[in-house]
């Protein structure tokens, strides 16, 4: 099935909406976006995506601090850090990838989106989403009036897990500070963060998307909205309309 373009097809108002190991608290609500949009109001969607598996317990903190690199990472520039991810072998995946995935983008974009973890593609071609979920995020993007790269995109795990299999929290603790770095680095008016993975290992929470999205929270006093995976909603568009209204709350953000 190929791509459809999402193209914008209703008007958006004009008001919408590292961690320490700090909790996420809800703030105040972000500002709500227009009625859930009908259901052919909707930009078109692929399918048949497997989702996310539900069996993700989001990470502890791990470190020994014999170990802990988290402050030597919280003082380097772009190339110091993306050397430092390059050369990484703070964990097993080091032994199993084919290259880093840094993330890429605008390196002071106004928006920044993190998801979970490589997949095939993107070990292969150390660019974070670029296959089919990938597609469909530069369409959503499309959609906001975003080309891909005026934001920054990255993930919680710079290397893929063999077998796409789920982030183990160690490892996402072991690639945190990287993250941290790169959100102080851009300075994102707002955070997107796409899917279960990604929202309960930033914001440090075991509650489903489903219950996090529409919730206003800060990641390092950075409004963040959460919601679905593009994967996920490949293969679940009956959550269309909701994503949609994310994004619209994401653009509501950067308008206040």
């Amino acid at each position: 099935m190929g791509i459809q373009t999402w193209v914008e097809r209703t008007q958006m108002p004009g008001q919408v909406v590292e961690p320490q190991v700090a909790k996420a608290e809800a703030v105040e609500p972000l500002p709500e976006a227009i009625p859930e949009p009908r259901a052919d109001d909707i930009p078109p969607w692929l399918d048949d995506v497997p989702p996310p598996t539900q069996e993700w317990e989001p990470a502890v903190d791990l470190y020994e601090p014999e170990n802990d690199h988290r402050d030597d990472v919280a003082r380097l520039d772009w190339a110091g850090l993306r050397d430092r991810v390059k050369h990484c072998e703070g964990c097993d995946l080091c032994k199993s990838r084919k290259q880093t995935v840094f993330g890429v983008g605008n390196q002071s974009a106004d928006i920044m989106i993190i998801g979970e973890a490589p997949g095939v593609e993107e070990d292969r071609q150390g660019e974070p989403f670029v296959g089919r979920a990938g597609q469909l995020l530069t369409a959503m993007l499309l959609a906001m009036g975003l080309q891909r790269e005026e934001v920054f995109i990255a993930n919680i795990l710079k290397c893929r897990p063999p077998g796409n299999r789920d982030p183990r929290p160690e490892e996402a603790l072991r690639c945190e500070p990287f993250l941290r770095r790169q959100v102080k680095l851009v300075k994102p008016k707002v955070i997107l963060a796409v899917g279960r993975v990604a929202a309960q290992n930033l914001l440090k929470s075991q509650e489903a998307v489903g219950r996090m999205r529409g919730k206003a929270f800060r990641f390092d006093d950075i409004p963040t909205v959460v919601t679905y995976h593009p994967a996920y909603l490949l293969r679940s568009p009956q959550h269309k309309s909701r994503a949609w209204k994310d994004l619209q709350r994401t653009l509501g953000v950067l308008r206040k």
